[in-house]
Protein backbone atom coordinates (compact mmCIF):
# COMPACT_ATOMS: atom_id res chain seq x y z
CA UNK A 1 0.00 0.00 0.00
CA UNK A 2 1.30 3.31 -1.14
CA UNK A 3 1.77 5.97 1.32
CA UNK A 4 0.77 9.47 1.06
CA UNK A 5 3.38 12.55 1.35
CA UNK A 6 1.91 15.46 3.53
CA UNK A 7 1.29 18.58 1.15
CA UNK A 8 -0.07 16.76 -1.96
CA UNK A 9 -2.88 17.25 -3.53
CA UNK A 10 -3.86 13.38 -2.43
CA UNK A 11 -3.07 14.54 1.20
CA UNK A 12 -5.04 17.21 1.13
CA UNK A 13 -8.60 15.34 -0.06
CA UNK A 14 -7.90 12.43 2.80
CA UNK A 15 -7.34 15.44 5.41
CA UNK A 16 -10.51 16.72 4.10
CA UNK A 17 -12.58 13.32 4.51
CA UNK A 18 -10.89 13.19 7.93
CA UNK A 19 -11.39 16.58 8.87
CA UNK A 20 -14.82 17.09 7.59
CA UNK A 21 -15.93 13.70 8.65
CA UNK A 22 -15.34 13.82 12.56
CA UNK A 23 -16.11 17.21 12.58
CA UNK A 24 -19.85 16.84 11.32
CA UNK A 25 -19.94 14.47 14.60
CA UNK A 26 -18.15 17.42 16.61
CA UNK A 27 -20.27 19.87 15.19
CA UNK A 28 -23.27 17.62 16.70
CA UNK A 29 -22.15 17.51 19.81
CA UNK A 30 -22.80 21.70 20.87
CA UNK A 31 -24.56 23.20 17.61
CA UNK A 32 -27.98 21.71 19.25
CA UNK A 33 -27.54 23.11 23.03
CA UNK A 34 -28.64 26.67 21.97
CA UNK A 35 -31.59 25.81 19.67
CA UNK A 36 -33.33 23.83 22.63
CA UNK A 37 -35.82 26.52 23.39
CA UNK A 38 -36.65 26.57 19.59
CA UNK A 39 -37.07 22.80 19.56
CA UNK A 40 -39.47 22.75 22.83
CA UNK A 41 -41.89 25.35 21.42
CA UNK A 42 -41.35 23.20 18.05
CA UNK A 43 -42.32 19.49 19.19
CA UNK A 44 -44.35 20.30 22.67
CA UNK A 45 -41.73 19.21 25.02
CA UNK A 46 -40.76 19.43 28.16
CA UNK A 47 -37.05 19.92 30.08
CA UNK A 48 -36.76 16.25 30.07
CA UNK A 49 -37.61 15.88 26.43
CA UNK A 50 -34.92 18.26 25.70
CA UNK A 51 -32.46 16.87 27.65
CA UNK A 52 -32.60 13.56 25.75
CA UNK A 53 -32.34 15.22 22.75
CA UNK A 54 -28.85 15.88 23.79
CA UNK A 55 -28.20 12.76 25.81
CA UNK A 56 -29.43 10.64 23.46
CA UNK A 57 -26.35 11.81 20.97
CA UNK A 58 -24.07 12.09 23.43
CA UNK A 59 -24.58 8.62 25.07
CA UNK A 60 -24.82 6.81 21.92
CA UNK A 61 -21.87 8.19 20.56
CA UNK A 62 -19.45 7.61 23.56
CA UNK A 63 -21.50 4.16 24.34
CA UNK A 64 -20.51 2.58 20.09
CA UNK A 65 -16.88 4.48 20.24
CA UNK A 66 -14.76 1.17 21.14
CA UNK A 67 -16.69 -0.89 18.55
CA UNK A 68 -16.85 1.85 15.98
CA UNK A 69 -12.98 1.59 16.20
CA UNK A 70 -12.64 -2.51 16.06
CA UNK A 71 -15.31 -2.56 12.89
CA UNK A 72 -12.65 -0.19 10.72
CA UNK A 73 -9.76 -2.36 11.69
CA UNK A 74 -11.55 -5.57 11.01
CA UNK A 75 -13.78 -4.71 7.62
CA UNK A 76 -11.52 -1.91 6.20
CA UNK A 77 -11.28 1.60 7.57
CA UNK A 78 -12.32 3.66 4.56
CA UNK A 79 -15.36 1.15 3.84
CA UNK A 80 -16.47 1.36 7.54
CA UNK A 81 -16.09 5.07 7.05
CA UNK A 82 -18.12 5.99 4.27
CA UNK A 83 -20.60 3.77 5.82
CA UNK A 84 -20.54 5.92 8.91
CA UNK A 85 -20.85 9.12 6.92
CA UNK A 86 -24.29 7.70 4.94
CA UNK A 87 -25.80 7.10 8.30
CA UNK A 88 -24.64 10.46 9.77
CA UNK A 89 -26.42 12.04 6.94
CA UNK A 90 -29.71 10.06 7.08
CA UNK A 91 -30.17 10.30 10.67
CA UNK A 92 -29.28 13.87 10.38
CA UNK A 93 -32.13 14.06 7.92
CA UNK A 94 -34.22 12.07 10.46
CA UNK A 95 -33.60 14.50 12.94
CA UNK A 96 -35.33 17.42 11.02
CA UNK A 97 -38.01 15.64 9.66
CA UNK A 98 -38.69 14.08 13.47
CA UNK A 99 -42.66 15.28 14.17
CA UNK A 100 -42.00 14.53 18.14
CA UNK A 101 -39.42 14.53 20.49
CA UNK A 102 -39.25 11.02 20.91
CA UNK A 103 -38.38 10.36 17.52
CA UNK A 104 -36.24 13.19 17.45
CA UNK A 105 -33.81 11.43 20.65
CA UNK A 106 -34.17 8.26 18.29
CA UNK A 107 -32.39 10.08 15.45
CA UNK A 108 -29.77 11.43 17.62
CA UNK A 109 -29.31 8.04 18.71
CA UNK A 110 -28.60 6.81 15.64
CA UNK A 111 -26.63 9.74 14.86
CA UNK A 112 -24.34 9.29 17.86
CA UNK A 113 -23.86 5.56 16.77
CA UNK A 114 -23.18 6.68 12.82
CA UNK A 115 -20.56 9.24 14.99
CA UNK A 116 -18.82 6.39 16.67
CA UNK A 117 -17.68 5.25 13.21
CA UNK A 118 -16.26 8.23 12.44
CA UNK A 119 -14.16 9.42 14.82
CA UNK A 120 -12.05 6.65 15.05
CA UNK A 121 -12.03 6.27 11.28
CA UNK A 122 -11.25 9.68 10.43
CA UNK A 123 -7.55 9.23 12.49
CA UNK A 124 -7.37 5.62 11.36
CA UNK A 125 -7.05 7.02 8.07
CA UNK A 126 -4.55 9.03 8.42
CA UNK A 127 -2.35 6.89 10.34
CA UNK A 128 -2.93 4.32 7.43
CA UNK A 129 -2.73 6.82 4.70
CA UNK A 130 0.44 9.55 5.59
CA UNK A 131 3.92 8.13 5.28
CA UNK A 132 5.67 7.54 9.39
CA UNK A 133 7.18 11.31 9.07
CA UNK A 134 4.04 13.18 8.17
CA UNK A 135 1.82 11.49 10.34
CA UNK A 136 2.09 14.05 13.45
CA UNK A 137 1.50 16.58 11.18
CA UNK A 138 -1.57 15.24 10.03
CA UNK A 139 -3.22 14.89 13.19
CA UNK A 140 -1.96 18.17 14.26
CA UNK A 141 -3.71 19.80 11.52
CA UNK A 142 -6.70 17.22 12.11
CA UNK A 143 -6.60 18.04 16.01
CA UNK A 144 -6.88 21.80 14.95
CA UNK A 145 -9.65 21.90 12.68
CA UNK A 146 -11.65 19.11 14.17
CA UNK A 147 -11.75 21.29 17.19
CA UNK A 148 -12.70 24.23 15.59
CA UNK A 149 -16.49 22.47 14.35
CA UNK A 150 -17.12 21.85 18.55
CA UNK A 151 -16.30 25.78 18.98
CA UNK A 152 -18.10 26.89 15.94
CA UNK A 153 -21.33 24.81 16.77
CA UNK A 154 -23.23 26.80 19.65
CA UNK A 155 -22.55 30.41 17.34
CA UNK A 156 -24.08 28.35 14.39
CA UNK A 157 -26.72 26.73 16.23
CA UNK A 158 -28.22 30.21 17.56
CA UNK A 159 -27.96 31.65 14.08
CA UNK A 160 -29.55 28.87 12.17
CA UNK A 161 -32.31 28.61 14.83
CA UNK A 162 -32.94 32.21 14.85
CA UNK A 163 -32.75 32.98 10.87
CA UNK A 164 -33.79 29.73 9.38
CA UNK A 165 -35.47 27.04 12.08
CA UNK A 166 -34.39 24.60 14.29
CA UNK A 167 -34.47 22.12 11.33
CA UNK A 168 -31.92 23.79 9.75
CA UNK A 169 -29.19 22.78 12.16
CA UNK A 170 -29.62 19.14 11.06
CA UNK A 171 -29.49 19.96 7.46
CA UNK A 172 -26.64 21.73 7.45
CA UNK A 173 -24.47 18.34 7.94
CA UNK A 174 -25.83 16.97 4.80
CA UNK A 175 -23.62 19.06 2.12
CA UNK A 176 -20.57 18.24 4.81
CA UNK A 177 -21.38 14.75 4.71
CA UNK A 178 -21.27 14.93 0.64
CA UNK A 179 -17.70 16.44 0.62
CA UNK A 180 -16.18 14.43 3.11
CA UNK A 181 -18.01 11.31 1.15
CA UNK A 182 -16.15 12.78 -2.33
CA UNK A 183 -12.85 13.26 -0.52
CA UNK A 184 -12.61 9.71 0.90
CA UNK A 185 -13.49 8.66 -2.79
CA UNK A 186 -9.88 8.57 -4.48
CA UNK A 187 -7.11 8.73 -2.78
CA UNK A 188 -7.97 7.44 0.87
CA UNK A 189 -6.04 3.87 0.43
CA UNK A 190 -8.06 0.90 2.22
CA UNK A 191 -6.48 -0.88 4.83
CA UNK A 192 -6.98 -4.95 3.64
CA UNK A 193 -9.46 -6.36 5.82
CA UNK A 194 -8.56 -8.68 8.79
CA UNK A 195 -9.98 -12.19 8.60
CA UNK A 196 -11.86 -13.82 11.30
CA UNK A 197 -15.17 -13.94 13.46
CA UNK A 198 -16.20 -10.68 14.19
CA UNK A 199 -16.43 -10.03 18.71
CA UNK A 200 -19.81 -9.43 18.46
CA UNK A 201 -20.06 -10.58 22.36
CA UNK A 202 -17.58 -8.08 22.98
CA UNK A 203 -19.19 -5.05 21.27
CA UNK A 204 -22.36 -6.00 22.96
CA UNK A 205 -21.24 -5.85 26.61
CA UNK A 206 -18.76 -2.74 25.95
CA UNK A 207 -21.49 -0.74 24.25
CA UNK A 208 -24.52 -2.14 27.33
CA UNK A 209 -21.91 -1.53 30.04
CA UNK A 210 -20.78 2.30 28.92
CA UNK A 211 -24.40 3.01 27.85
CA UNK A 212 -25.62 2.32 31.11
CA UNK A 213 -22.32 3.47 33.02
CA UNK A 214 -22.93 7.06 31.38
CA UNK A 215 -27.19 7.17 31.31
CA UNK A 216 -27.00 6.68 35.00
CA UNK A 217 -24.28 9.99 35.30
CA UNK A 218 -26.54 11.88 33.11
CA UNK A 219 -30.09 11.12 34.98
CA UNK A 220 -28.25 10.43 38.81
CA UNK A 221 -27.86 14.99 39.23
CA UNK A 222 -31.77 15.30 38.78
CA UNK A 223 -32.96 12.16 39.70
CA UNK A 224 -30.36 11.27 42.46
CA UNK A 225 -29.68 8.07 43.86
CA UNK A 226 -33.06 6.13 42.83
CA UNK A 227 -32.97 2.45 42.76
CA UNK A 228 -33.34 3.13 38.78
CA UNK A 229 -29.98 4.90 38.78
CA UNK A 230 -28.32 2.72 41.53
CA UNK A 231 -29.17 -0.15 39.37
CA UNK A 232 -28.52 0.91 36.09
CA UNK A 233 -25.05 1.84 37.26
CA UNK A 234 -24.32 -1.65 38.84
CA UNK A 235 -25.82 -3.18 35.60
CA UNK A 236 -23.32 -1.32 33.69
CA UNK A 237 -20.11 -2.07 35.44
CA UNK A 238 -20.74 -5.81 35.48
CA UNK A 239 -21.51 -5.42 31.64
CA UNK A 240 -18.14 -3.79 31.70
CA UNK A 241 -15.99 -6.32 34.00
CA UNK A 242 -17.96 -9.30 31.90
CA UNK A 243 -16.56 -7.49 28.69
CA UNK A 244 -12.92 -7.65 30.08
CA UNK A 245 -13.76 -11.14 30.84
CA UNK A 246 -14.73 -11.96 27.64
CA UNK A 247 -11.71 -10.07 25.81
CA UNK A 248 -9.39 -12.08 27.75
CA UNK A 249 -10.29 -15.45 26.75
CA UNK A 250 -10.80 -14.58 23.51
CA UNK A 251 -8.14 -15.62 21.04
CA UNK A 252 -9.14 -12.54 18.56
CA UNK A 253 -10.51 -9.93 20.98
CA UNK A 254 -11.98 -6.53 19.54
CA UNK A 255 -10.04 -4.59 22.89
CA UNK A 256 -6.71 -6.57 22.63
CA UNK A 257 -5.87 -6.34 26.48
CA UNK A 258 -2.19 -6.07 25.49
CA UNK A 259 -2.49 -2.69 24.55
CA UNK A 260 -2.29 -1.86 27.89
CA UNK A 261 0.90 -3.45 28.63
CA UNK A 262 1.98 -0.51 26.52
CA UNK A 263 2.85 2.49 29.81
CA UNK A 264 2.93 4.46 26.31
CA UNK A 265 -0.57 3.89 25.62
CA UNK A 266 -2.01 2.94 28.99
CA UNK A 267 -0.42 6.43 30.08
CA UNK A 268 -1.76 8.68 27.18
CA UNK A 269 -5.11 7.62 28.38
CA UNK A 270 -4.23 8.43 31.80
CA UNK A 271 -3.66 11.79 30.18
CA UNK A 272 -6.38 11.96 28.50
CA UNK A 273 -8.81 11.03 31.89
CA UNK A 274 -7.07 13.92 33.52
CA UNK A 275 -7.17 16.77 31.30
CA UNK A 276 -10.72 16.37 29.87
CA UNK A 277 -11.87 15.45 33.47
CA UNK A 278 -10.48 19.10 34.07
CA UNK A 279 -11.81 20.54 30.92
CA UNK A 280 -15.09 19.25 30.87
CA UNK A 281 -15.61 20.45 34.18
CA UNK A 282 -14.20 23.61 33.80
CA UNK A 283 -15.84 24.83 30.81
CA UNK A 284 -19.15 23.62 31.99
CA UNK A 285 -18.38 25.63 35.40
CA UNK A 286 -17.24 28.46 33.68
CA UNK A 287 -20.34 29.71 31.57
CA UNK A 288 -22.49 29.26 34.60
CA UNK A 289 -19.96 31.59 36.83
CA UNK A 290 -19.94 33.97 34.15
CA UNK A 291 -23.88 34.27 33.44
CA UNK A 292 -24.93 33.40 37.39
CA UNK A 293 -21.93 35.39 39.43
CA UNK A 294 -21.11 37.91 36.78
CA UNK A 295 -24.56 38.62 35.11
CA UNK A 296 -23.00 38.24 31.67
CA UNK A 297 -25.03 37.22 28.52
CA UNK A 298 -25.33 33.56 27.19
CA UNK A 299 -23.36 34.89 24.23
CA UNK A 300 -21.00 37.18 26.32
CA UNK A 301 -20.07 33.76 28.63
CA UNK A 302 -19.37 32.02 24.82
CA UNK A 303 -17.54 34.59 23.43
CA UNK A 304 -15.35 34.94 26.45
CA UNK A 305 -14.43 31.39 25.75
CA UNK A 306 -13.34 31.78 22.03
CA UNK A 307 -9.70 32.49 22.62
CA UNK A 308 -9.15 29.08 23.69
CA UNK A 309 -10.15 27.72 20.23
CA UNK A 310 -8.22 30.16 18.47
CA UNK A 311 -5.35 28.78 20.61
CA UNK A 312 -6.05 25.35 19.79
CA UNK A 313 -6.37 26.06 16.01
CA UNK A 314 -2.73 28.02 16.03
CA UNK A 315 -0.76 25.94 18.35
CA UNK A 316 -2.60 22.49 17.17
CA UNK A 317 -0.84 21.92 14.03
CA UNK A 318 2.68 23.24 16.02
CA UNK A 319 2.62 20.52 18.36
CA UNK A 320 1.91 18.12 15.53
CA UNK A 321 5.30 19.02 13.91
CA UNK A 322 7.17 19.45 17.52
CA UNK A 323 6.11 15.76 18.15
CA UNK A 324 7.78 14.52 14.80
CA UNK A 325 11.09 16.05 16.29
CA UNK A 326 10.86 15.12 19.95
CA UNK A 327 8.21 12.73 20.51
CA UNK A 328 4.77 13.81 22.16
CA UNK A 329 5.84 13.15 26.26
CA UNK A 330 7.68 16.45 27.28
CA UNK A 331 4.38 18.47 25.30
CA UNK A 332 2.04 16.35 27.58
CA UNK A 333 4.07 17.08 30.37
CA UNK A 334 4.04 21.14 29.94
CA UNK A 335 0.55 21.22 28.15
CA UNK A 336 -1.59 19.78 31.29
CA UNK A 337 0.27 21.87 33.85
CA UNK A 338 -0.68 25.29 31.78
CA UNK A 339 -4.19 23.72 31.92
CA UNK A 340 -4.28 23.54 35.68
CA UNK A 341 -2.89 26.89 35.97
CA UNK A 342 -5.52 28.30 33.63
CA UNK A 343 -8.18 27.08 35.66
CA UNK A 344 -7.18 28.02 38.69
CA UNK A 345 -7.17 31.58 37.24
CA UNK A 346 -10.85 31.35 36.14
CA UNK A 347 -11.55 29.77 39.30
CA UNK A 348 -10.67 32.90 40.94
CA UNK A 349 -13.55 35.06 39.15
CA UNK A 350 -15.84 36.64 41.16
CA UNK A 351 -18.76 39.10 40.88
CA UNK A 352 -17.15 42.25 40.17
CA UNK A 353 -14.37 40.94 38.06
CA UNK A 354 -12.94 42.45 34.62
CA UNK A 355 -12.77 40.57 31.62
CA UNK A 356 -9.29 41.67 30.72
CA UNK A 357 -8.08 41.66 34.22
CA UNK A 358 -9.93 38.54 35.22
CA UNK A 359 -10.57 36.22 32.68
CA UNK A 360 -8.44 36.51 30.10
CA UNK A 361 -5.42 35.46 31.78
CA UNK A 362 -6.80 32.18 32.55
CA UNK A 363 -8.10 31.56 28.99
CA UNK A 364 -5.45 32.23 27.46
CA UNK A 365 -3.13 29.33 30.28
CA UNK A 366 -5.82 27.25 29.36
CA UNK A 367 -5.93 27.88 25.21
CA UNK A 368 -2.01 27.60 24.88
CA UNK A 369 -2.25 24.46 27.86
CA UNK A 370 -5.16 22.85 25.26
CA UNK A 371 -2.91 23.44 22.16
CA UNK A 372 -0.14 22.21 23.54
CA UNK A 373 -2.08 18.56 24.73
CA UNK A 374 -4.67 17.59 22.05
CA UNK A 375 -2.41 16.63 19.56
CA UNK A 376 0.22 15.09 21.47
CA UNK A 377 -2.04 13.01 23.06
CA UNK A 378 -3.82 11.53 20.11
CA UNK A 379 -0.30 11.03 19.17
CA UNK A 380 0.60 9.44 21.91
CA UNK A 381 -2.60 6.72 21.80
CA UNK A 382 -2.10 5.74 18.38
CA UNK A 383 1.74 5.34 18.33
CA UNK A 384 1.69 3.08 20.83
CA UNK A 385 -0.16 0.84 19.60
CA UNK A 386 0.21 -1.42 16.24
CA UNK A 387 -0.45 -0.26 13.20
CA UNK A 388 -3.39 -2.55 12.48
CA UNK A 389 -4.49 -1.51 15.86
CA UNK A 390 -5.20 1.98 14.98
CA UNK A 391 -8.91 2.55 15.11
CA UNK A 392 -9.56 0.82 18.12
CA UNK A 393 -6.38 2.55 19.90
CA UNK A 394 -7.97 6.06 18.51
CA UNK A 395 -11.23 4.44 19.66
CA UNK A 396 -10.33 3.75 23.37
CA UNK A 397 -8.54 6.88 23.84
CA UNK A 398 -12.07 8.92 22.45
CA UNK A 399 -14.04 6.82 24.52
CA UNK A 400 -11.80 8.02 27.73
CA UNK A 401 -12.02 11.57 26.87
CA UNK A 402 -15.97 11.52 25.89
CA UNK A 403 -16.65 9.30 29.39
CA UNK A 404 -14.22 12.20 31.54
CA UNK A 405 -16.23 14.97 30.01
CA UNK A 406 -19.81 13.48 31.31
CA UNK A 407 -17.86 12.02 34.13
CA UNK A 408 -16.85 15.60 35.19
CA UNK A 409 -20.40 17.27 34.63
CA UNK A 410 -21.57 15.05 36.74
CA UNK A 411 -18.99 14.42 39.97
CA UNK A 412 -17.38 18.09 39.84
CA UNK A 413 -20.11 19.89 41.29
CA UNK A 414 -20.63 17.83 44.07
CA UNK A 415 -17.28 18.01 44.78
CA UNK A 416 -17.59 21.54 45.02
CA UNK A 417 -20.47 21.26 47.61
CA UNK A 418 -22.31 23.13 44.69
CA UNK A 419 -26.06 22.47 45.98
CA UNK A 420 -28.80 21.82 42.75
CA UNK A 421 -30.65 25.44 43.91
CA UNK A 422 -27.06 27.12 44.26
CA UNK A 423 -27.65 29.47 40.85
CA UNK A 424 -31.06 30.23 42.41
CA UNK A 425 -29.94 31.04 46.13
CA UNK A 426 -26.60 32.84 45.51
CA UNK A 427 -24.03 30.21 46.82
CA UNK A 428 -22.46 29.25 43.65
CA UNK A 429 -19.57 31.30 44.20
CA UNK A 430 -18.17 29.28 47.26
CA UNK A 431 -18.65 25.56 45.62
CA UNK A 432 -17.31 27.01 42.15
CA UNK A 433 -14.24 27.52 43.59
CA UNK A 434 -13.75 24.44 45.18
CA UNK A 435 -15.00 22.32 42.00
CA UNK A 436 -12.46 24.58 40.00
CA UNK A 437 -9.67 23.79 41.92
CA UNK A 438 -10.19 19.94 42.13
CA UNK A 439 -10.46 20.50 38.38
CA UNK A 440 -6.71 21.81 38.31
CA UNK A 441 -5.70 18.89 40.97
CA UNK A 442 -6.57 16.45 37.88
CA UNK A 443 -5.29 17.89 34.86
CA UNK A 444 -2.26 18.36 37.00
CA UNK A 445 -1.85 14.94 38.02
CA UNK A 446 -2.79 13.79 34.01
CA UNK A 447 0.45 15.72 33.43
CA UNK A 448 2.38 14.03 35.84
CA UNK A 449 1.62 10.81 34.68
CA UNK A 450 3.10 11.62 31.21
CA UNK A 451 6.25 12.44 32.95
CA UNK A 452 6.22 9.29 35.50
CA UNK A 453 4.55 7.00 33.23
CA UNK A 454 6.30 6.18 29.51
CA UNK A 455 9.76 5.41 29.57
CA UNK A 456 12.32 8.15 28.01
CA UNK A 457 12.68 5.51 25.18
CA UNK A 458 9.35 5.47 23.74
CA UNK A 459 8.66 7.50 20.75
CA UNK A 460 6.42 8.10 18.67
CA UNK A 461 7.25 6.52 15.05
CA UNK A 462 7.68 9.64 13.09
CA UNK A 463 10.97 9.82 15.42
CA UNK A 464 12.05 6.83 14.98
CA UNK A 465 11.40 6.96 10.82
CA UNK A 466 13.41 10.30 10.36
CA UNK A 467 16.38 9.02 12.43
CA UNK A 468 16.62 6.21 10.25
CA UNK A 469 16.19 7.39 7.35
CA UNK A 470 18.70 11.00 8.64
CA UNK A 471 15.85 13.16 6.84
CA UNK A 472 15.84 16.71 8.93
CA UNK A 473 12.26 17.61 9.94
CA UNK A 474 10.41 19.71 8.08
Amino acid sequence: MREIAYGTREARRVLTAAIVGSGVAFLDSTIVNVALPSIGRGLATDLRGLQWTVDAYMLALTAFLLPGGALGDRYGRRRVFVVGLLAFGAASGACALAPTAAALAVARAIQGVAGALLVPGSLALLRAAFRPQDQARAIGVWSALSGVSTALGPLAGGWLAEAVSWRAIFLVNLPLVGVAAWAARGPVPEVPARVGRPDLAGAALVAAGLGAVTAALIEAPGRGATPTVVAGALAGVLALAAFIRVEARRADPMLPLGLFRSRAFTAANVVTLGVYLALGGAMFLTVLQLQAGLGWSPLAAGAALLPVTLLVLVLSPLAGRACARVGPWPLLGGGPALIALGVLLLGRVSPGASYERDVLPGVLALGVGLGLTVAPLTIAALGAAPADRAGIASGVNNAVARLAGLLAVAALPLVGGIAPDALRTGTFQAGYSRAMSAAAILAAAGGLSALLGPSRRVRFPAVRARRRLGARPR
